[in-house]
């Protein structure tokens, strides 16, 4: 019940937030349509990262931008899901793990410097670019490094293409007491309101502003609040305020991207390392405890006074743990 009353909890926040944004776009026409332009000219584009070797996938339904590094078995970063969330993420991780692994993390359809085309964002689809992108790119078994809701597309693919995956890695996963719902009424109102050209750029413009991913990174993914820095706080606010970063967002917030997971933790083969933050807020660190029941052979590893990305703020403790994982897994 406690962790019904969390999601319930987030979900009312989130819907609070979006709210303001559409009241604000509801004042009037001609000023929100004068300050989401000036919002738009303001978010240059996002310089490329320099880091790893970057590479494009030609999808088919637009370029992905991927960062490949190191040599060794292959493992694929999926970066969770907000305002301005990117592979950017994994960086240093990324760094660590090369070291002993060949690396490959994608800016996934929509987000980061990949193409945002103008289509209808699912869980399907994600899944259905997982398959394209371990067949095409990866060419190996490789472990799959999941964060949050990309965790539950890591399991559906895992029992649908047990060949494409050795191993996985789900950090923070939501699928199971979080993000496991079909979007109701009130989703389904909102994401269609988030993509109208004025009130829906004004909400989002209202729920990734500055200040709004402040809140987004000191409340919600670190449990140190330092790591909300000014630069940060401007890679996130810049990838939020993209040409065509509107759609993956409003799709991410009104549940559209989410997936059950538990059907498909019951079919699961494949070795699995849970890692938590142990200041998670959301999903908690006791939402492990219904993924440990789930998938009962998965392993857990709690990484102290991290939050949901543990990869982020315990690097080095997250690369031993997924390293000393991959050590005990058998041949590939």
């Amino acid at each position: 019940m406690a962790a019904w009353t969390s999601e319930e909890e987030q979900r009312r926040k989130r819907r609070k937030r979006i709210l303001t944004g559409l009241l604000v776009g509801g004042a009037a026409v001609g000023v929100p349509a004068l300050l989401n332009a000036v919002v738009t000219r303001r978010a240059r584009k996002i310089e490329p990262v320099a880091w790893g070797r970057r590479h494009r996938y030609a999808w088919d339904l637009g370029d992905v931008l991927f960062q490949r590094l190191g040599q060794g078995d292959p493992l694929v970063l999926l970066h969770s899901f907000g305002p301005g969330h990117d592979s950017h993420q994994w960086r240093e991780a990324a760094e660590r793990l090369a070291g002993g692994f060949q690396v490959f993390a994608p800016d996934l359809p929509g987000w980061g410097s990949s193409d945002r085309p103008a289509i209808d964002y699912d869980a399907e689809l994600y899944i259905d670019f997982l398959i394209d992108f371990t067949n095409d790119v990866v060419r190996r078994r490789g472990v799959l490094v999941a964060a949050g809701i990309t965790a539950a597309y890591a399991v559906q693919l895992a029992v649908d293409r047990p060949e494409l995956v050795r191993a996985l890695v789900l950090v923070c996963p939501l699928g199971i007491d979080a993000a496991a719902d079909e979007p109701d009424f009130k989703d389904a109102i909102i994401h269609r309101l988030l993509r109208l050209p004025v009130f829906g750029t004004s909400a989002l413009n209202v729920y990734s502003s500055r200040r709004g991913i402040e809140h987004h990174l000191r409340e919600e993914l670190f449990a140190d609040p330092g790591l909300a820095t000014a630069e940060r706080i401007d890679h996130h606010w810049r990838g939020a305020h993209e040409s065509g970063s509107r759609a993956a967002l409003a799709a991410y917030l009104s549940g559209y991207l989410n997936h059950p997971a538990g059907a498909a933790l019951a079919r699961l083969r494949v070795p699995t390392l849970l890692v938590w933050g142990s200041a998670a807020v959301h999903p908690a660190l006791e939402s492990a405890d219904l993924w440990l029941r789930a998938c009962p052979d998965a392993e857990l590893e709690v990484l102290d006074g991290a939050g949901v990305q543990p990869h982020v703020e315990r690097t080095a403790g997250f690369a031993e743990a997924v390293a000393r994982f991959h050590r005990d897994l058998p041949p590939a």
